[in-house]
Order: structure tokens, then C-alpha cells, then sequence
């Protein structure tokens, strides 16, 4: 195990993240709606300690090789998250009105994995900078931390494919060193473009830099932190409301679809576009939900056509984006709603995307194996072969795909069992149990019940939000990366 490769790596990490809190302290320091400042000391402190234990980390992992083993990779993957979300979560710890320790972790690591599932009852009693520094986590987690890491510091390059392969659901292939660095930087490019334009529409339309800033941030990234409890139902009422969510929905959706299309768009690859299957079925997907989610709310939920497309288009991208915004009580919608949005949740967003869930690509694939399987029932010697995006896909693929699925929904089933049984003596219902679980693990946010759009996770007890965060590091992650912690022989010198 070489430690000092793991430690120059994740001081370099956590430099990085101090300066971002470091610049949300200054804007603290300088926000004229917060006159007493009161965001900027638990904010300067944060990053001082983060970019202490940074240098620390740098200066005891100096090493001739920049080469990232494939076991180091992976470790500084699950490790960097979660340190990561740790030294993220002291702002709650400091700020007023404070957060316990395990509600501050649940709020940081939902930030840094674009959940956006919050404790936070009030927002409107914490100072904008705190706020801001939600919306800088879930902006930083959203493309991939690490990720972010791979395209500006080229000290990586030895093990930029190890580090890109672990955190990302993009699929490098057998793309060299080289190429997997300058697919991160022009993926960050393209983060910096979308989040840019988003910011200067909603400002032009209206919303204060502060909040143009914070939901543009949060909207690329598809995690869904709003500074407001009404969520984006705070602007609906605006002149400009009905533009500001149709801006929104149009970012969430370029921001949940497959980044690997703007690289073929940037390289002008344009035959390739048309074999990226992935983004059409995704497309289906979401339009599919729309009218059977408008065709819901209007037979069954009172609303008027315009008012029930509005609210139908809106939940729907938000949910199948895995973004989380709300402007709409769905849980008021009749019990269909709840079967629709539930598989989109479990689905989400394409692969290489800021997205949560399953990913589109694995639904393809997992459809096509089944297809196969009942073919060869009735044809047992025919050979059948299967591409999706057209590009093959072979038996250790199709089995690493259902293999996937598989551990996903036997560790939903098992999260939920440990959830009620600590909360069966605080009045936990059914809809809760399992849309928390959901809705932690699939990196969404609102579920259903006690955790619904209108609703938080502030009433479960520290074990369950401690639980739950785990939860959202292992659905960001793909599962891997965090549950390879847990070996005892990855820490063993070999």
C-alpha cells in the first residue's frame, strides 16, 4: 500500500476544497444582506483547517512517482468523498444556529453527492454565505470532485485513469492516460459553459446574483440545494416564474444527459452522435413520464390542463434528473404519481452525467439481456450478440451490469429493514422507510411521507442520518469504491 501516493493526492484534494470555502467566507464577509458577518468566521476557520491538513498530506506524500496504482485509485476515491464531506460538513458544525454532528455530515455529504436531501428545517435562519457554501458543494460534487481534480492538476497523470474509472460513471474504454486527462478538462469546460449560461439567463430574468448563483450551481449539477424552503415554488409567482422554471428544466436536463455528447459535439464526431442510443432512450424516458404524470395530475389531482403540464414537466425533469427542485406538492397527486416517479428515480439520468440512479445505459443493457434470455428459451444453440451505443458488449459486461443491479436492489431491501427498525418506536410509516432509502441512495432528495418535497430529514434520529449518509456516498460512488473500504485485505502490503 503505498500511503504517500494516497496522502499527496487527497492534500491536494482538500487544498483545493479550502479554497473554495475560503471564497464563500469572503463573499460572507462582504454580503451586504448579512451585515454581522456572521457566516464568515465558521467559514475562514473551515478552510484554514482543510488547507492545513492539506499542506500536511502534501508535504508528507512528496514522491518521485506520479504513477496511481489501481488499489490506491480506488481507496482515494472512497476516502477523498468522505474525508472530503467531513471537513465540508464544519461550517454547520460552527455557523449559527448549528447543526449536531451527524445532522452536519448528512448535510454535507448530501451537498457533495448532489443529493440534495437537507436537515435543515428553516433555511431562512442561516446567513447567506453558509447557504452559498451548499450550493458550492453540491457545483464541485456534481461533475466529480476528483474529476475536477484530473483536469487542473496534471501531477495526476499517472494515475488519472485510475482516479476518473473509480469516481465517474463514464466508461473510458481503452482510452490511454493522456486522452482520459484531456476528456476531464474538456469536461470541465463544458461544466464551466452550461453552469455560466444558466447563471446569466436566471439573472436575466430576474433572480439577484445570489440566487442566480446558487440554483445555477446547483441545477448543472442536478442536486437541487435551494437557499429557500419553498424550493423553486419561491419564484413561481413572479412575472417571470413560468420562464425561470422552463430555464431550469432546460439545464437539468443537459445536465443529467450523458457529457461524453457534448465531446463528440465539441470534436465533431457526428456520426457518432446518432449510435449514443443512451441519450434518446433517456429523452423517451423523460417525455414518457411527462404526459403520463400530466395525464395524472388531471385526472386526478384537481388542476386544471395548463396548471397540471406545468406541475407534470417541472416534477417530472426534476425527478428524473435526479435534481430535486420542487414547485409542486406531488405527494397531493393521486397514488399513480407515486409508481411513475418512483421508476424514474430508481432509473435517473444517463452514465457520464451530474446525475444519480441506475443510469439509463444499464436499463438498456438490462433489457436486452432479458430479451436474450427468453429468446434462448425456445432457441438454445442460437448466438446472439449485443451492443448498446454501439459498442459491444460481451458476458463479463452483461454480467457486471446485472451483477450491479442486483446488489443495488438487495442493499435497498436491507437498508430499509435497518431504517425502520431505528425508527419503529418514532412513528416511521412505510412510504418513508422506503423512499428515504430511495431517495438517499438514488441521489435525488424528496421522496414520499415525512420526506416529501414540503418536508426533511431532520426528524430522523443520528443513526439513521449517519446510515442514510453512507447510503448517498455509496449511490454516487456505484457502490465499489466505498463498499471496497471495507476489505481488510485492500490495506494489507502485498
Amino acid at each position: 500500500m503505498n500511503f504517500r501516493v494516497m496522502a499527496r493526492v487527497l492534500g491536494w484534494l482538500f487544498t483545493l476544497e479550502s479554497v473554495a470555502m475560503v471564497a464563500c467566507g469572503v463573499f460572507a464577509y462582504y454580503d451586504p444582506v448579512d451585515q454581522h458577518g456572521a457566516a464568515v468566521m465558521p467559514l475562514i476557520l473551515a478552510g484554514g483547517i482543510t488547507l492545513l491538513v492539506g499542506i500536511v498530506l502534501v508535504l508528507v506524500g512528496m514522491s518521485p512517482s506520479d504513477r496511481i496504482p489501481r488499489r490506491e485509485g480506488v481507496l482515494i476515491v472512497g476516502l477523498g468523498w468522505i474525508l472530503s464531506a467531513g471537513f465540508g460538513a464544519i461550517p454547520f458544525l460552527l455557523g449559527e444556529p448549528h447543526l449536531a454532528l451527524s445532522a452536519a455530515l448528512f448535510e454535507s455529504i448530501s451537498g457533495f453527492t448532489t443529493t440534495g436531501a437537507t436537515v435543515i428545517a428553516d433555511l431562512g435562519e442561516w446567513p447567506r454565505g453558509i447557504l452559498l457554501w451548499r450550493s458550492v458543494m453540491q457545483w464541485l460534487g456534481g461533475l466529480g470532485i476528483l474529476v475536477l481534480f484530473v483536469a487542473l492538476l496534471s501531477g495526476t497523470r499517472g494515475g488519472a485513469k485510475s482516479l476518473f474509472r473509480n469516481e465517474s460513471s463514464f466508461q473510458s474504454g481503452e482510452a490511454t492516460t493522456a486522452r482520459i486527462q484531456d476528456t476531464a478538462m474538456v469536461f470541465l469546460k463544458i461544466y464551466l459553459i452550461l453552469t455560466a449560461v444558466c447563471l446569466l439567463g436566471l439573472r436575466g430574468l430576474g433572480l439577484s446574483w445570489f440566487d442566480a448563483v446558487a440554483h445555477a450551481f446547483t441545477t448543472v449539477a442536478t442536486g437541487g440545494f435551494s437557499p429557500y424552503n419553498e424550493s423553486i415554488a419561491h419564484f413561481s409567482d413572479l412575472a417571470t416564474g413560468l420562464f425561470i422554471e422552463i430555464w431550469l428544466e432546460i439545464f437539468m436536463i443537459l445536465g443529467s444527459t450523458s457529457f461524453l455528447i457534448y465531446v463528440v459535439i465539441v470534436r465533431r464526431n457526428w456520426q457518432r452522435i446518432r449510435r449514443m442510443e443512451e441519450v434518446r432512450w433517456y429523452f423517451l424516458m423523460v417525455l414518457m413520464g411527462i404526459l403520463a404524470m400530466w395525464a395524472v395530475s388531471s385526472w386526478g389531482g384537481g388542476l386544471s390542463a395548463g396548471e397540471s403540464l406545468r406541475g407534470a414537466v417541472f416534477t417530472t425533469v426534476s425527478i428524473a434528473s435526479t435534481t430535486g427542485y420542487a414547485t409542486a406538492n406531488y405527494e397531493q397527486w393521486p397514488v399513480a404519481a407515486y409508481f411513475i416517479l418512483l421508476v424514474l428515480m430508481l432509473v435517473g439520468g444517463c452514465a457520464g452525467s451530474t446525475s444519480g440512479g441506475m443510469k439509463v445505459s444499464r436499463l438498456i443493457l438490462l433489457i436486452r439481456a432479458s430479451w436474450q434470455e427468453i429468446v434462448k428459451a425456445f432457441r438454445p444453440n442460437q448466438i446472439l450478440g449485443m451492443k448498446v451505443n454501439d459498442n459491444h458488449i460481451d458476458d463479463v459486461a452483461r454480467a457486471q451490469t446485472v451483477l450491479f443491479v442486483a446488489l443495488f436492489a438487495l442493499m435497498a431491501i436491507v437498508a430499509m429493514v435497518v431504517v425502520a427498525v431505528i425508527e419503529t418506536a418514532h412513528g416511521i410509516d412505510f412510504d418513508t422507510t422506503v423512499s428515504a432509502v430511495l431517495a438517499t441512495f438514488g441521489n435525488i432528495g424528496p421522496g414520499y411521507g415525512d420526506v416529501g418535497p414540503t418536508d426533511n430529514y431532520g426528524h430522523f434520529q443520528p443513526a439513521t442520518q449517519l446510515f442514510l449518509s453512507l447510503l448517498m456516498v455509496l449511490g454516487r460512488l456505484e457502490l465499489y469504491a466505498v463498499l471496497v473500504l471495507f476489505v481488510p485485505a485492500v490495506w494489507k502490503k502485498y
